[in-house]
């Protein structure tokens, strides 16, 4: 059920349903270090390795140098049992 899921998740799933301005737009104006780190995730799917590196940085993560599948999955693992936005 989609209100039973976090901006994260939401954000995440709206990616990989092709709408990445929708999932960019869900998190961009966000403050929180789980925002940040979903915005680097698409600051690289995006292609953008500069901004995305900048977004780790405020997310407090290494830069991610796997797959854009394997961090997609990492995000979402993370995230999924997280009760705030």
């Amino acid at each position: 059920m989609m209100e039973d899921k976090n901006i994260y998740l939401l954000a995440l799933e709206a990616e990989q349903q092709g709408d990445w301005a929708k999932a960019h737009g869900m998190v961009e104006n966000m403050v929180t270090a789980e925002a940040a780190w979903v915005h680097a995730y698409l600051h690289r799917v995006q292609g953008d390795e500069c901004d995305a590196q900048y977004w780790y940085n405020r997310a407090v993560q290494p830069i991610c140098i796997t797959s854009l599948d394997t961090e997609w999955k990492v995000l979402y693992a993370e995230f999924k049992g997280l009760d705030r936005y």
